[in-house]
């Protein structure tokens, strides 16, 4: 198993692509912390991991509370005794995010608040555990509107996500010698209820399904998988790096067509 006795934080592991990846993690050996804002969902995954034979715990947190976010690792810790993954996949699309002229700067904070600070704040906490290890891994949820424009508007989002690659640019060159590998991971649009928001009518499902060569949306485990090779040794020699799962999306501007 490729995470055999690793134990591993993920953020927004309720729904969504944390929630597969928490599964993935906890059928690779992992024990895993399922952190999220909503109680409910995040019972249920550690429901769902038990049910298959794994173990987890459940952390409630804010990723925007510095104090919440202290907990959450302190409680990892406190329970599992070590962190070898921390994998900060929290985060929000607002409805309310447009263009820079008709995004409110409400809609603006918030979402850098989530996206951007949520992971700082994870980066600050989860490094003094990690190196308490002896070293582990990072994984920042990025995307590929971190490499292109978005065809939807979407300024808050598309600007936090090049934030996080920024920052984890920044994290794994100043921690590689003390053990440490950071990397951002990059989806495409995929199955998710993020996606829904996007995707809420058949114009726009079009919209972003003619500007991906594989011509379809990619699945939540598909993304699960691309963050257990980030998590496990398989990338090894890899840090600093971003890695993109986006069904072709950032290789071309036109998928079909002169």
């Amino acid at each position: 198993m490729l995470l055999d006795g690793k134990v591993c934080v993920i953020t927004g592991a309720g729904s969504g692509l944390g929630r597969e990846s928490a599964l993935l993690f906890a059928r690779e050996g992992a024990k895993v912390v399922v952190a999220d804002v909503d109680e409910r969902a995040g019972a249920d995954a550690v429901s769902a991991i038990g049910a298959a034979g794994g173990e987890a715990v459940f952390v409630r947190v804010d990723v925007t509370d510095d104090g919440q976010v202290e907990a959450m690792f302190g409680a990892a810790v406190n329970r599992f005794g070590r962190l070898d993954v921390s994998f900060h996949n929290a985060g929000i699309l607002h409805p309310g995010d447009h263009g820079p002229t008709d995004t409110s700067l409400e809609v603006w904070n918030r979402v850098l608040a989530v996206n951007v600070t949520g992971v700082f704040l994870c980066c600050r906490h989860a490094i003094p555990r990690l190196l308490d290890s002896g070293g582990g891994v990072i994984v920042n949820m990025a995307s590929v509107s971190s490499w292109v424009g978005a065809a939807v508007p979407q300024i808050a989002y598309t600007a936090s996500k090049g934030a996080v690659l920024a920052l984890t640019r920044e994290v794994a060159a100043q921690y590689a010698r003390s053990g440490i590998r950071a990397n951002a991971l990059c989806p495409g649009p995929t199955r998710t209820p993020l996606l829904e928001i996007l995707i809420g009518d058949k114009e726009r499902r079009e919209n972003r399904l003619e500007h991906i060569p594989l011509a379809r949306f990619g699945e939540a485990g598909e993304i699960a998988k691309a963050a257990l090779f980030l998590a496990s040794d398989l990338s090894s020699y890899v840090t600093g790096a971003s890695l993109l799962v986006d069904g072709g999306l950032s290789a071309t501007y036109l998928t079909h067509g002169p």
